[in-house]
């Protein structure tokens, strides 16, 4: 069998009229080879040059870190002196606030015990005066019964009085059974201020015709015990003002004590003709709470005569009084001084802790740009570039 030679440009077949050579198909392998080929080298190439390009930017990103960690420990350095300044001034500025609230506690401390050592002295008075008031709530509660016996009756009424005077007036400003120049012995006399006569008080009250009235049972009964108490006791003004108001030696007005409330409201309703006749006689009927007031009275007027006669001492004692507020008022303003220097430190430490506290923010989260972009425009900027000329390390300083 003979070979068969072929010839590029000769015809294999025919594709839709058109002749197929063998160059034709060699041309069409090749083409084919050739694109099958092409990406296969084209992800090979990117491969190594992606591998080329990480690499280069984990370097970056190693001597980048190595910079920053540098950077980190130079300001972590610089922060720990300030921290340590900071903690210095502050423990001064406490130290100095603590001295100066423990002067002010100090002295608080003290005027406290002042005054409450005052009130215990006023407290001790109360006191007093509350068992002088049960006692007489006692003596009270048996006036019925003292009142009745007509032998005590006397003598309650003048311990009544001069309990009552000698609780009111000081010691020698009164005087009891005193005798006058007629003779006369009042049951008590009190010393006026400024060489003033005495004024003279009785305690001598006719208590047998009141019993008389409360005793009567029929009206005639008790319309002649009426009668025979007016009788009693204008026979008794008259006796007092006849024996008790001299010219010249006692006060033209003396005081008929009666030992029971109820007695007096009685005969101020019921007796208005003999209250009429005792003040025209200048006699004052006098129960024991309006004695207590007229003795106050009287006690008040003795106290300016001391006073008067005190001026000067009285003077220089308020002379004193004023240098102590003024010495007060100085001590006042000091305090309020201090409290006000230390507002002013402690507003100046929240104002350092917020500054402190900003910073540490902003080193916790660094503001790191690529090399060539245009950093923000603030106050007081400053750039730190690393050796690589690539990163930037911005850090603002803000009051």
């Amino acid at each position: 069998m003979e070979p068969v030679t072929l010839t590029l440009d000769q015809p294999l077949f025919i594709l839709d009229a058109y002749p197929v050579t063998l160059g034709m198909c060699l041309l069409a392998a090749v083409a084919i080879l050739l694109l099958a080929g092409i990406p296969a080298v084209l992800r090979r190439q990117r491969t190594r040059q992606s591998a080329l390009e990480a690499e280069q930017r984990m370097t970056a990103l190693l001597a980048a870190q190595t910079e920053m960690q540098g950077r980190i420990a130079a300001m972590a350095e610089v922060f720990g002196a300030r921290q340590s300044e900071l903690n210095q001034s502050i423990s001064q500025r406490i130290d100095g606030m603590t001295h100066r609230l423990g002067s002010s506690i100090a002295e608080q401390t003290k005027a406290t015990h002042e005054n409450l050592r005052r009130l215990q002295e006023r407290l001790a008075v109360i006191d007093t005066a509350q068992t002088n008031i049960q006692s007489l709530a006692k003596d009270m509660a048996g006036l019925q019964s003292i009142l009745s016996n007509k032998q005590t009756r006397g003598a309650f009424g003048q311990s009544r009085m001069e309990t009552i005077i000698a609780d009111g007036l000081p010691m020698g400003s009164y005087a009891f059974q005193t005798t006058l120049s007629n003779g006369s012995r009042p049951d008590c006399t009190i010393r006026m201020p400024n060489g003033q006569p005495v004024l003279v008080i009785d305690a001598k009250f006719p208590l047998e015709g009141w019993n008389a009235i409360r005793s009567a049972g029929e009206p005639e009964a008790a319309r002649q015990a009426t009668q025979q108490f007016r009788r009693d006791m204008e026979v008794h003004i008259r006796d007092i003002s006849g024996k008790y108001l001299i010219p010249g030696e006692t006060q033209d007005t003396a005081f008929l004590f009666v030992p029971s409330e109820s007695i007096f409201a009685e005969i101020h309703e019921n007796f208005e003709g003999i209250v009429q006749k005792a003040h025209r006689a200048r006699i004052v009927i006098v129960s024991p709470s309006l004695l207590m007031l007229s003795i106050q009275v009287i006690q008040a007027i003795l106290r300016d005569a001391r006073m008067r006669e005190q001026a000067h001492l009285i003077q220089g004692e308020v002379i004193r009084l004023m240098e102590d507020l003024t010495r007060l008022d100085d001590r006042v303003r000091k305090l309020h001084g201090h409290f006000l220097t230390t507002q002013k430190d402690v507003d100046d430490i929240l104002t350092s802790s917020e500054k402190l506290k900003r910073r540490g923010t902003r080193i916790e989260a660094l503001d790191l740009q690529a090399a060539g972009s245009p950093p923000d425009a603030k106050p007081e900027q400053k750039t730190f570039d690393n050796r690589m000329g690539q990163l930037k390390l911005r850090v603002v300083d803000e009051d």
